[in-house]
C-alpha cells in the first residue's frame, strides 16, 4: 500500500529468506468492505461492519495481511467518501487503487427469518477483473461456523493450493457468538468513551473467549487512564493468540502507568522476543531505567540501530549516558536528535554546551537526573511489517545478530502462528529454520510435530515430539505425546507422559484436564 500522507501496511512476510519456499498465496494484501445488508431488517445494518472485522480477524495472518478499519477509513477520508454508506463497485475499484492492495472484498447478507446468507466477491486488482461469487447460508446460530466456512472459501480462491479442508477449517474456528460480535461492533462504531467500554464488556461477557474484544476493551480503558483495568483485560488475551504480541506492548504501557514496573518489563519482553521493534527496546530501556538497572543503555542502543532517525530514542540514549558521567557521547546523540527535531526544548537542556541564563554551562549529568525517558506509546508493527516486505531479509538480518535462542524463537512463534492459519508448508520451513539456528532447542521440534499431525501423518508426529525430548524434556512435547496416545488408544503411555507432565509443571492445567480425560475412559471401562 502506497504512502500518500499516512503509512499504510502492505503484505507480510516476516522473514522470507532462502529456507522458505513461497507459493502463490505469499505476500498477498486484501482490503474488506463492509458488506450490504440486502434484506429489509434495519436492525442488522450492523453486521455489514461486524462482517468485516470478523473476516479480518480470521484472515489477517503472516501470509495474507487484511488492512484495518483504520486504514480503510483513512483511504474513504482521502477520496472524499462518507463515512457509512456502501461505494459502488466503481468507487470500491478506485479505493483498492489508492490503497495499493492485491484484493478488495465486497459482499452483501440478507435474513430470512432466522436463516442468514452470505455472498462475498473478490476484485482481483492484478488482472484486473471480478472473480465468482462466493455463497454461504446458516441458521443466526451457527455464525461463527458461516463466516469460517466463507473464510476458507476465500483463502482457498486466493491461494488454491491452501490443504487444510474446509470441514476440519470450519470445526476449528473461532468461537464466535452473534451477539458478542454485535456488542463488538456496537462498541467499534461508538462516538463515545463510556459507550465502547459498555459495549465491549458486553462482548466479553457474553463471549470471554473473543480476544479482540478484550483487547479493545483494554485500549478503552487505557484511553480512561483506568490502568489497573486495562492491565486486567490485555492479561485476558491467551500468549498463542495473534494479537497477543499488540495486547502485551499495551499491558507494558499500562503496568507502566501504574507502577508495576515488572510486569512491564515481562510485557515489553514478550514483545521484543516475537519483534525487532525499537519502540519495544526503547520501552524496555524506559522500564529498565526506572528500575535502575544497567541494561537500560543497551536496549536504548538496540533502539537507535533499529531506527537510528528518532530524535527520542538518541535523546533517552543521551539520558543514561549522561547519568553514567559520559557526556562526549551524550553530546552526540544530542546532536543527531536536535538535528531531527531542532525545538526539542529538553534535549538543548541536557546538552553540556548551552549556556545558563547566568552565562555557565548547565551540568548534563545533573540535568538528566530531572528529565525522564521518553516512553513510546503507539505500536508500529504494521510499520515493522510494511519494511519487512520492501527488504524480505531485514528481520532475518536484525535477530542474526542476537543470541541462538532469540533468534529461533522468532521463527518458532512464526511458525506456529502460520500453522494456526492453516498454512502448512510455510509453518514448516520457519521450524526447521529455528531447529538449524539453535540445535539445542527442543521447541521446533516439538512444534514439527504438530505440523506432521496436521497432515496426518502421525509416525512421523511421534517421531519428531520424542526427537524433541531426546534434545530436552519439555511440557510441550509430553502434552502432544499424551494426545497423540489418547487417540490411539495407548491410555499407559498417555498416563506415563501425564505424569512427566505433572512432574515438570505440577499445576498445568493442560495435563490436569487430560489426566480427568484418561480418568473417565478407564471408568468407562472398569478399570482402576
Amino acid at each position: 500500500m502506497r504512502r500518500t500522507g499516512y503509512l499504510f501496511v502492505v503484505a507480510v512476510l516476516f522473514a522470507i529468506a532462502a529456507h522458505a519456499q513461497p507459493t502463490s498465496s505469499w505476500g498477498r494484501t486484501l482490503v474488506v468492505i463492509p458488506f450490504d445488508n440486502s434484506s429489509p431488517v434495519p436492525r442488522m445494518e450492523w453486521l455489514g461492519e461486524g462482517l468485516a472485522a470478523a473476516l479480518r480477524s480470521q484472515l489477517n495472518s503472516p501470509v495474507l495481511y487484511v488492512a484495518t478499519r483504520e486504514e480503510r477509513l483513512r483511504a474513504y477520508d482521502r477520496l472524499g467518501i462518507p463515512i457509512g454508506i456502501h461505494p459502488s463497485r466503481a468507487t470500491v475499484f478506485r479505493l483498492a487503487e489508492q490503497m495499493d492492495v492485491d484484493y478488495a472484498l465486497i459482499g452483501s447478507y440478507g435474513l430470512d427469518g432466522d436463516h442468514l446468507t452470505t455472498t462475498a466477491q473478490l476484485i482481483d486488482m492484478r488482472a484486473p477483473k471480478l472473480l465468482a461469487k462466493l455463497t454461504e447460508s446458516a441458521p443466526l446460530g451457527e455464525f461463527g461456523n458461516l463466516q469460517s466456512a466463507l473464510a476458507w472459501d476465500l483463502l482457498h480462491l486466493i491461494g488454491p493450493d491452501f490443504s487444510v479442508p474446509k470441514e476440519k477449517y470450519v470445526a476449528g474456528g473461532p468461537p464466535l457468538r452473534l451477539d458478542a460480535l454485535e456488542s463488538y461492533t456496537r462498541g467499534i462504531l461508538a462516538s463515545t468513551a463510556d459507550e465502547r467500554v459498555r459495549r465491549f464488556r458486553e462482548s466479553t461477557s457474553l463471549n470471554p473467549a473473543f480476544a479482540e474484544a478484550w483487547l479493545e476493551l483494554g485500549k478503552a480503558y487505557y484511553d480512561q487512564k483506568a490502568d489497573e483495568a486495562a492491565m486486567a483485560s490485555f492479561a485476558r488475551i491467551p500468549p498463542s493468540s495473534p494479537i497477543a504480541r499488540e495486547a502485551n506492548f499495551y499491558l507494558g504501557l499500562s503496568a507502566y502507568g501504574h507502577g508495576d514496573f515488572e510486569t512491564a518489563d515481562k510485557a515489553f519482553e514478550f514483545v521484543a522476543a516475537r519483534l525487532p521493534l525499537a519502540e519495544v527496546y526503547n520501552n524496555l530501556g524506559v522500564v529498565a531505567a526506572r528500575r535502575g538497572q544497567k541494561k537500560a543503555l543497551a536496549d536504548f542502543e538496540r533502539a537507535v540501530r533499529s531506527d537510528p532517525s528518532d530524535p527520542d530514542y538518541r535523546f533517552n540514549l543521551a539520558v543514561v549516558l549522561s547519568e553514567a558521567g559520559d557526556k562526549a557521547r551524550a553530546n552526540r546523540e544530542l546532536h543527531i536528535a536536535l538535528e531531527e527535531r531542532p525545538d526539542d526544548v529538553e534535549a538543548r537542556a541536557l546538552s553540556d554546551s548551552r549556556p545558563s541564563p547566568a552565562g555557565s554551562v548547565v551540568n548534563s549529568a545533573s540535568t538528566a537526573k530531572f528529565l525522564p525517558e521518553r516512553l513510546k506509546r503507539s505500536y508500529q508493527e504494521d510499520a515493522f511489517r510494511e519494511m519487512t516486505v520492501q527488504m524480505q531479509s531485514w528481520a532475518e538480518q536484525q535477530f542474526a545478530r542476537s543470541d541462538p535462542r532469540t533468534h529461533a524463537r522468532y521463527h518458532i512463534e512464526l511458525g506456529k502462528e502460520l500453522l494456526a492459519h492453516g498454512f502448512i508448508a510455510e509453518a514448516e520451513g520457519e521450524l526447521r529454520h529455528a531447529a538449524t539456528v539453535d540445535p539445542a532447542n527442543p521447541a521446533p521440534l516439538a512444534a514439527l510435530a504438530r505440523v506432521y499431525d496436521e497432515r496426518g501423518d502421525a509416525r512421523q508426529a511421534r517421531a519428531q515430539a520424542e526427537a524433541s525430548l531426546r534434545v530436552h524434556e519439555s511440557v510441550e512435547a509430553y502434552l502432544f505425546l499424551t494426545q497423540l496416545d489418547l487417540r490411539e488408544d495407548r491410555t499407559e503411555a498417555a498416563q506415563q507422559n501425564i505424569n512427566r507432565v505433572l512432574q515438570i509443571e505440577p499445576a498445568n492445567a493442560a495435563a490436569l484436564e487430560l489426566k480427568r480425560t484418561l480418568a473417565a475412559r478407564f471408568g468407562q471401562r472398569g478399570q482402576p
